[in-house]
């Protein structure tokens, strides 16, 4: 990825249903597939689009900004910080099938109360020790996670 594009994560009630419609919307099929989970990279207009089974929840799960690099998560920090925002910045972050370097910025108004601004660093199969992001562990209250299908995401 050579550019960022923005992130929408939707709350699905079926995974099966929804990929079908979205592959057939798109013209592509899913970039990943997990149990609960899957994400399409559209490249016109640039959108990382991640589903997550998680029937009843709100449709809307979180909003994000995926980034080229480290870097660029870096330098949002740093422009964040500058402006006087709220933030968190985390790195080596497991969240989503994924290992992220991100930092989350409060923002009025969104799921979450925040936008999450990210670089994949490597695939997560889930079959390691390490402990799931805190965004991604407190599943016990679903109505305010992120990376939520049908418990902890790993």
């Amino acid at each position: 990825m050579t550019t960022s594009r923005v992130q929408l994560a939707l709350n699905v009630s079926d995974l099966e249903a929804a990929t079908r419609f979205y592959r057939d919307l798109f013209g592509i099929a899913p970039a990943k597939e997990r149990p609960g989970y899957a994400n399409f990279e559209v490249p016109d207009p640039p959108l990382k689009l991640v589903l997550f089974e998680n029937p009843g929840a709100t449709p809307l799960n979180h909003l994000g900004v995926e980034l080229a690099t480290s870097e660029d998560v870096v330098a949002a920090d740093a422009r964040f910080s500058d402006l006087g925002l709220t933030h968190t910045l985390s790195t080596a972050d497991r969240c989503c099938h994924a290992v992220q370097d991100k930092v989350w910025v409060d923002a009025p108004d969104v799921p979450l109360g925040g936008w999450e601004f990210y670089t994949v660093l490597a695939d997560d199969s889930g079959d390691t020790d390490s402990t799931p992001s805190t965004c991604c562990a407190s599943a016990a209250d679903t109505a305010n996670t992120c990376c939520t299908a049908t418990g902890v995401e790993s």
